[in-house]
């Protein structure tokens, strides 16, 4: 199994900037596809982004898409989450995950992951 933890979180004013990093350990982080989902109280888990093994392919969710920007850096078993125009709908707790077998596209729908991080809170407030 591979350990993830999170950092990067915090408080930002809306229209501002964060950016998310998820190190790995245990397993070489290669062999997964990894994402980032977040979470909202009293809201259901939403997909954020994924990206492949190699990092040549990317995939977003709706809300997201032209704001935030997903990409790994494996020599460093390290995968990034840059979030910039921050909206105060943005405010969740993220978390990382990772998974051997499936592709970054079909990560936003996979019914269940085995590998997640402990979270990390971002707020954004206006």
């Amino acid at each position: 199994q591979v350990q993830l933890v999170e950092s990067g979180g915090g408080s930002v004013r809306a229209g501002g900037s964060l950016r998310l990093s998820c190190a790995a350990s245990g397993r070489t982080l290669t062999i997964y596809t990894m994402g980032w989902f977040r979470q909202a109280p009293g809201k259901e888990r939403e997909f954020v982004a994924a990206i492949s093994r190699s990092g040549s392919s990317t995939y977003y969710g709706d809300s997201v898409k032209g704001r935030f920007t997903i990409s790994r850096e494996n020599a460093m078993n390290t995968v990034y989450l840059q979030m910039i125009s921050l909206k105060p709908e943005d405010t969740a707790v993220y978390y990382c995950a990772a998974d051997p077998q499936t592709t970054a596209q079909r990560m936003a729908a996979l019914k269940r992951i085995d590998n997640w991080g402990q979270g990390t809170q971002v707020t954004v407030f206006s």
